[in-house]
């Protein structure tokens, strides 16, 4: 599955909102600028369990746009920002979030994250609250 989200149609309202915070984050546009052609993050599978937000979905398309292949999900069921989960959903960006999760919708959100085609999993987690690394050490 590439994503479940809320609402796909919240997108270019999340992109506009993208578009503001990238003005407030020079730091990962400058990062992005320098290291973009070089993809140093080629071959990096990250799984993101952070709070889905717009902030959030500038640091998932820095990842992306260095190398990345990135897979994420909320790490609260109550945090994520519809509107910027279906931005990163509309760029192709495999995200599992939406506000309101159950718990049971949480946990296959996170597994989901955690599960990259051909049955790999991450070589990297950024992990907010430590439940996808748990899950992991749990199986």
């Amino acid at each position: 599955m590439k994503y479940k989200i809320k609402d796909i149609s919240l997108a270019d309202f999340g992109r506009k909102e993208i578009e503001i915070a990238e003005k407030e984050m020079p730091g990962l546009l400058a990062i992005r600028k320098k290291y973009s052609g070089e993809k140093p993050l080629k071959g990096a599978r990250i799984t993101g369990s952070l709070h889905m937000t717009i902030q959030t979905a500038v640091l998932i398309e820095t990842l992306k746009e260095l190398g990345a292949d990135v897979r994420w999900a909320s790490c609260n069921i109550f945090s994520t920002q519809d509107h910027a989960a279906a931005a990163i959903a509309a760029a192709g960006i495999p995200v599992f979030a939406w506000k309101g999760e159950t718990l049971e919708d949480y946990w296959w959100c996170t597994t989901q994250a955690l599960s990259f085609p051909g049955g790999k999993g991450p070589n990297l987690i950024v992990d907010d609250g430590g439940d996808a690394s748990l899950l992991v050490h749990l199986g």
